[in-house]
């Protein structure tokens, strides 16, 4: 049975971005991936569809959207020309405080098709921990297959290039503990993380289930991915599915 933690910490938690790399389909066939999804057994999981500004007329109105160019941006340094709200992709932590200032919300890129597009585990923990210190919710995106940090190819061609890949578990595990996140960011065996009805665990750090459930609501909102059989594969494997 899935404990109440592991659904507090996994509700709505991954957006779709099966347009984008690697997976790059088609928007007939990434719309169809969606229906069914919104269907299928873990639709809990289930997040917005993201979609660029150019292709957002071609989304069935239905569907909840994340639109890029518009709900999700890169910094350009015009903060007050983009709506409350938006999620601003950012490279340098020392926006934050001007996100906060002006209602935005932060974005942060873990990953990508190159093993140098994989950040450090300390750049993305000092991210959480500038972003709680400000009360700035975040999105993550690209990179976030698997629930535990982990080497893995990182595109589904036969020779793709390997890397260590940040953990999805792990990023919003840490979110919940911003002051640790760099050592949760960087944990890579799956059993020191522990799910139960009124809390889950990292090692010998816990957190209530109704505080995670904060944690999710108010700060560390979901992550992109293009797919998203491949991580409920994982966490069925794990156990926690």
């Amino acid at each position: 049975m899935l404990a109440r933690s592991a659904k507090a910490l996994l509700s709505g938690l991954i957006d779709y971005a099966g347009l984008f790399p690697p997976a790059a389909l088609s928007m007939d066939e990434a719309v169809r991936n969606y229906a069914r999804y919104r269907e299928g057994e873990h639709a809990w999981m289930l997040g917005k569809f993201v979609v660029p500004e150019a292709g957002a007329g071609e989304v069935p109105a239905e569907f909840p959207k994340s639109v890029l160019g518009v709900d999700e941006v890169k910094a350009d340094g015009n903060f007050e020309l983009m709506k409350s709200k938006t999620f601003v992709e950012i490279t340098d932590v020392g926006l934050i405080p001007e996100l906060a200032r002006h209602g935005l919300s932060a974005k942060i890129r873990t990953g990508g098709i190159t093993p140098d597009a994989i950040p450090h585990p300390d750049r993305v923990a000092t991210f959480i921990h500038i972003c709680a210190m400000y009360a700035v919710p975040f999105k993550a995106t690209a990179g976030l297959h698997h629930p535990v940090r982990c080497m893995r190819a990182l595109t589904y061609e036969a020779n793709a290039q390997r890397a260590t890949m940040h953990g999805f578990v792990n990023v919003f595990m840490a979110a919940a503990f911003p002051h640790d996140a760099e050592r949760i960011l960087a944990e890579e065996d799956p059993k020191a993380f522990r799910f139960e009805d009124d809390a889950a665990w990292w090692r010998d750090h816990a957190v209530t289930t109704e505080h995670l459930e904060a944690v999710r609501r108010e700060f560390a909102i979901s992550f992109g991915s293009c797919s998203f059989e491949e991580p409920i594969a994982d966490l069925q494997e794990l156990g926690w599915l």
